[in-house]
């Protein structure tokens, strides 16, 4: 535990994160929530096993880093009536399968979101765990010349464009609950984003974005992937295996992230709430 905290810190064997023990964080004081944010800064990713907070608790923890994009959306193959979704026609599974890929949230939004809390409630025997990515190493260990190539290069951003991949259109009515379908231009981004809090600069990329205007559609393709395959390489990059009961938040401006296949013959159930992004500086216009 380090001296000056009121909690103990655990650095991951990454180039972020942390696992946080020593706080109940439904009862957080106001000196601790502050010493918190700050390792949140520093770490972009916290790991709080053992938490078990209800949704009610989940909401309350996330709305102390900010106003809610949404406060509790389940990430479930599970329905309501306890069946489980094993179908890949079905919208749910989809949207299941779209989030193994790597991107960050809400970047097809106008306005980018700031981070997220993610907790498990019911955890499959194996398989299901959740990555994340540092886009901030990863901008940083780029070679001098890719970081010039891309420093005046944005890209669009797109759910449609990422869910297409798995047969959902604008024209198909979806049982998803339609977050982020909706009749807007494309966000356009630049690759690289400068933290606001931090100062330090990030890649802005992942399955959402497409389409560099001034150049190919090949080129863009090809350039997106290969600054997501760079990305996403030891040692920037860690994988949670979850234990029911565990909580992370994370900073969406600088970690991408991904969830991991798992056999959906066995439930899995994980709650997220999003935190809104800064309209002054996560703003994106339409081209």
């Amino acid at each position: 535990m380090t001296s000056s905290l009121p909690f103990s810190v655990a650095p991951l064997e990454a180039t972020f994160g942390a696992v946080i023990t020593g706080l109940k964080l439904t009862d957080l004081q106001a000196h601790e929530f502050s010493a918190l944010y700050d390792q949140w800064l520093k770490y972009a990713l916290l790991v709080f096993p053992g938490q078990h907070l209800s949704n009610d608790e989940q909401i309350a923890f996330a709305k102390r880093f900010g106003a809610l994009e949404f406060e509790l959306a389940a990430l479930s193959n599970v329905k309501d009536d306890g069946s489980l979704r094993t179908d890949d026609d079905d919208d749910m599974v989809k949207i299941l399968k779209g989030n193994m890929g790597w991107h960050c949230d809400s970047t097809y939004m106008p306005v980018q979101a700031k981070g997220a809390v993610f907790t498990a409630h019911v955890v499959p025997s194996k398989g299901g765990e959740t990555g994340w990515a540092d886009t901030r190493a990863a901008y940083r260990d780029l070679d001098e010349g890719t970081r010039d190539r891309i420093a005046s290069l944005s890209a669009y951003h797109s759910l449609y464009y990422s869910q297409k991949k798995f047969g959902q259109t604008k024209e198909k009515d979806s049982e998803y609950f339609g977050y982020g379908f909706f009749n807007q231009d494309p966000p356009l981004r630049p690759l690289v984003k400068i933290h606001p809090e931090t100062g330090q600069p990030a890649l802005t990329i992942g399955r959402h974005a497409y389409g560099i205007p001034g150049i190919s559609e090949a080129e863009s393709e090809n350039l997106l992937q290969d600054l997501v395959d760079f990305a996403c390489q030891p040692p920037r990059v860690y994988h949670h295996h979850w234990t029911a009961g565990d909580a992370v938040i994370w900073d969406n401006r600088c970690l991408m992230h991904q969830a991991r296949p798992w056999d959906m013959n066995e439930p899995r159930v994980m709650y997220h709430s999003r935190i809104a992004g800064d309209p002054e500086n996560e703003f994106a216009a339409s081209a």
